[in-house]
């Protein structure tokens, strides 16, 4: 008697999810230690990178304070979707406590997959209409003299983000 399974694959919604709330969980200790982002915009940030995540439609997604005068950022996290290949799943956190952004302005920055570019533009309106962030067109922030630091990343079943963080000087 022979047996044959084939064993498929898929990023579920709840996989995305877990990923997306471990990037909740960094926002949360950010707005712990300087009162930014609002704890409801937090869950809407955690369930867009989920969305996005899952369909593969994220590239990257920036939180931080910046310089809204010059668009350049003070204080940064940036996660990077990545699939396959080396994965981390750390603990959230080791973030920066003493960074010094009183004076600057929370914002995000997202940049879509070449798969979602792919799209028609129906279809990715369709795809923005369901996510719980209306995000409109504006210039990337740029970074300056500063350090950035990596090697932290969430991940689940092959898929997930790599986290970078931008501290400027």
């Amino acid at each position: 008697m022979t047996s044959t399974a084939t064993l498929t694959a898929a990023f579920t919604l709840t996989q995305a999810r877990y990923v997306g709330a471990k990037i909740g969980a960094d926002l949360r200790l950010i707005n712990s230690l300087y009162g930014c982002p609002t704890l409801p915009d937090i869950d809407d940030y955690a369930e867009e990178a989920a969305l996005l995540l899952r369909d593969g439609y994220l590239d990257t997604v920036d939180y931080g304070f910046k310089d809204t005068i010059g668009n350049a950022w003070k204080l940064r996290l940036r996660y990077t979707a990545t699939t396959g290949g080396h994965l981390l799943d750390s603990r959230p956190g080791s973030l920066p406590t003493t960074a010094s952004v009183a004076n600057y302005g929370w914002s995000s920055y997202l940049t879509y997959s070449v798969k979602f570019l792919q799209l028609t533009s129906a279809q990715q309106t369709e795809v923005k209409d369901r996510l719980p962030i209306t995000r409109v067109g504006a210039a990337e922030p740029t970074t300056g003299a500063g350090s950035t630091r990596s090697g932290h990343g969430y991940s689940r079943n092959g898929v997930g983000v790599n986290r970078d963080m931008y501290t400027a000087w």
